[in-house]
């Protein structure tokens, strides 16, 4: 029984592995045809700030220089519980800043909830609500890009992420790697098949009738993939647009990404209990692949927990028991084809950096600790799976201060 079952989710996972590279090729090209239209779309942009006085300035610097009517869009810094001097940066730059403190209910997800509800009871209404972190930096086409893809009747829309410093160490490094897979394997695949993206919690634009319609209510700890996750179950589908690049930085050493991550995957359990059964029932209902897709994202943390459990069982069968005594799917394949797996996911990463043309020196020298990066999501995985009831939000410190101008001359 128990070799059945071990043959059994081996074969599913697989399959799941399959299904996720075969989606990937069809990212290796982008549509390039597109229309543009006048600017016509007003904006309300929210940027999320939790004690940032260290690099708000320079997204206010950089948000002024955005290539859009300056009468067409306003912006709104969420000062969220600061205890700095946040909100006095802001203002020095001419910029709005809301003044948020509530020590019950804290977090991004609700600080969005709450100026949401400040914003629709502004004199002002917005065509569409743009947000961002205090830690970004916008490409100067960003707005217009939004503003296309609204006047497209789109309703809800995701920039393309990238990361603002790449080479300060392997850890930023490897989450620029991570990035550009996504957003060129991930992302864009799925927008040439015009099926759902998913959010990524920056870079994001929303219909202002949309948000009004059925709430935000993003309040776990991943706000941005529940909401991805809310819109497609009531059939709205997020798109992805790939020339609306948002600069995010990454945390600088392995402690912090850790905390962050596990952060992800703790209301990713979460969001995945909620959601993954409701929306695979309407995907088989309505014979929906778009439904399917994002519950499967929605159980991938489900995924990477009994890739890692397998793993390890089967590893402590063959050291301590000189096993194996735990049937295999392995063992009745070719060699050959373990390699040929690996070498498409190694292909994958390289082919999504070629394509995305990366030219930082030292990311590719990083290379070489990508896998420990890549692995250690195993360990903290399986931790947020017993925490995933802990709440309470870990604020990840931002330090970086580059301008938009110094990130593009490194790219180029």
């Amino acid at each position: 029984m128990l070799d059945a079952i071990f043959i059994a989710l081996q074969i599913l996972l697989a399959a799941i592995g399959v299904y996720q590279f075969v989606f990937s090729i069809l990212g290796l090209y982008r549509k390039k045809k597109k229309q543009h239209y006048p600017a016509t779309k007003s904006f309300a942009v929210l940027v999320a700030a939790h004690n940032e006085e260290q690099v708000v300035g320079a997204l206010m610097e950089n948000l002024k220089e955005l290539d859009y009517p300056k009468e067409m869009y306003d912006v709104f810094v969420i000062c969220d519980n600061c205890t700095d001097n946040t909100a006095k940066i802001v203002r020095e730059h001419g910029m709005n800043a809301c003044v948020r403190t509530n020590n019950n209910l804290r977090g991004k997800g609700y600080a969005i909830e709450w100026m949401l509800k400040e914003l629709w009871a502004m004199p002002r209404q917005y065509d569409a609500v743009v947000m961002f972190d205090a830690d970004n930096l916008a490409d100067v086409n960003f707005l217009k890009e939004m503003n296309d893809d609204l006047c497209s009747g789109a309703r809800v829309i995701q920039g393309y992420i990238d990361t603002k410093n790449p080479e300060d160490s392997w850890i930023t490094a490897a989450y620029g790697i991570s990035y550009w897979y996504i957003n060129r394997l991930w992302q864009l695949s799925r927008h040439n098949m015009n099926m759902a993206n998913f959010l990524g919690g920056t870079g994001m634009c929303f219909e202002t009738n949309l948000l009004k319609e059925i709430g935000w209510g993003a309040t776990s700890l991943v706000e941005d993939l529940e909401f991805t996750m809310r819109s497609v179950k009531r059939g709205v589908y997020p798109k992805f647009n790939y020339d609306a690049k948002v600069f995010d930085e990454k945390p600088l050493t392995f402690k912090a990404s850790a905390r962050q991550r596990l952060r992800w995957m703790q209301g990713h359990f979460t969001v995945a209990r909620r959601y993954f059964f409701p929306l695979l029932w309407q995907s088989i209902k309505e014979r929906s692949l778009v439904k399917l897709d994002l519950a499967l994202y929605g159980a991938n943390v489900y995924i990477v927990l009994l890739t890692f459990l397998m793993t390890a069982v089967m590893w402590v069968d063959s050291t301590f028991f000189q096993g194996p005594h735990i049937a295999n799917l392995y063992g009745y394949l070719p060699v050959w084809l373990s390699f040929t797996a690996i070498a498409a996911n190694v292909f994958t990463f390289l082919a999504a950096m070629f394509l995305e043309k990366v030219t930082y020196k030292k990311v590719y020298l990083y290379l070489i600790l990508f896998p420990i990066y890549l692995i250690s999501w195993y360990p903290i995985t399986f931790y947020a799976f017993f925490t995933q009831n802990n709440k309470q939000w870990s604020h990840t410190e931002h330090t970086r201060v580059v301008r938009l101008e110094e990130v593009q001359s490194k790219q180029g």
